[in-house]
């Protein structure tokens, strides 16, 4: 099955492409600039908010399935940009499913609990959307302009999404953690945000069977566990052997951030684990995996 994956200079759009290769799946990866990851899959450098380069690349790669994990994440860089947030939310995620409705590809568009406004979470799948701030209502109309021109695609939600190796320029959450506490500099966890930490590898093989299956629909493609920062910090310290009392507990209110956030947020996996045979990974689990690809990385 012919598969081409956006964002594949990322954290999860790498281990897509990754898995699928080793699956034996033929996979184009589609990245902004120059490829910054290994294995032995085709790659085209492709602006997303260009919608004639986006419709040729998507053309000349004849998918059957897309995996559209290209975004813009950064959640106070999208509130300081709108217009460079909505390029890379909306305009690319349109420009992406056209592509998909065209070339009759499977589309599976991937996207955020932060669609959320962490007023009653954990969410399920049937929740009613809410979003706030310009990262959370450019993710919510990437999701519409999905569901529009790719009927029948997927909508896979996650949420903190980590893994190490980071990608290039920018650290993950779990990742900045690990950088920070392994030199042993406190860091500040907000106490009175709740999410669903997820492992990249984790996620990014519920995407791939969502691909394989093509699925549609909306999916919580994410972690297991439901648990505030300063809890997921703390759990990390004991797997990493790092000392927890780095772990300065603050909360949302106390800094002027520039972009609202979920508090009470998180998703709830019941479908995911009905419906997919990858299941989402419990926290114990996701850390173990994680830390395991710190020491590999390290070569310890």
């Amino acid at each position: 099955m012919r598969f081409l994956v956006t964002g594949s200079n990322g954290l999860v759009g790498s281990r897509a492409c990754t898995l699928l290769e080793q699956r034996g799946h033929p996979v184009v990866g589609m990245g902004r600039g120059a490829r910054r990851t290994g294995g032995g899959y085709a790659y085209v450098s492709v602006d997303l908010t260009r919608e004639a380069d986006v419709a040729a690349a998507i053309e000349a790669a004849a998918p059957e399935v897309i995996l559209h994990c290209a975004s813009m994440t950064e959640v106070d860089a999208c509130e300081k940009d709108p217009e460079a947030a909505y390029a890379a939310n909306v305009t690319a995620a349109a420009a992406v499913a056209r592509g998909a409705r065209k070339a009759g590809a499977h589309l599976v568009h991937v996207s955020t609990d932060y669609v959320f406004d962490g007023e009653a979470g954990p969410y399920d799948e049937a929740a009613l959307p809410n979003p706030r701030g310009v990262y959370a209502v450019t993710k919510h109309m990437g999701e519409q302009a999905a569901r529009v021109l790719a009927p029948g695609c997927a909508i896979a939600r996650t949420a903190v999404v980590y893994g190490w190796p980071p990608v290039a320029g920018r650290l993950n959450f779990g990742a900045w953690l690990v950088t920070a506490l392994e030199k042993g500099q406190q860091v500040r966890l907000f106490e009175d945000q709740v999410v669903s930490p997820s492992f990249a590898e984790n996620v990014a093989a519920m995407l791939v069977e969502l691909g394989e299956r093509r699925l549609g629909g909306v999916w919580n493609t994410c972690g297991g566990t439901v648990l505030d920062r300063v809890a997921f910090g703390r759990a990390l310290c004991e797997v990493f052997g790092f000392d927890s009392k780095l772990i300065v507990p603050t909360r949302m209110a106390d800094l002027k951030l520039p972009s609202p956030r979920p508090l009470k947020s998180g998703l709830r996996t019941d479908k995911v684990r009905a419906g997919l045979s990858v299941q989402p990974l419990e926290l114990a689990e996701s850390l173990a995996r994680f830390h395991a690809t710190w020491l590999a990385a390290r070569g310890s």
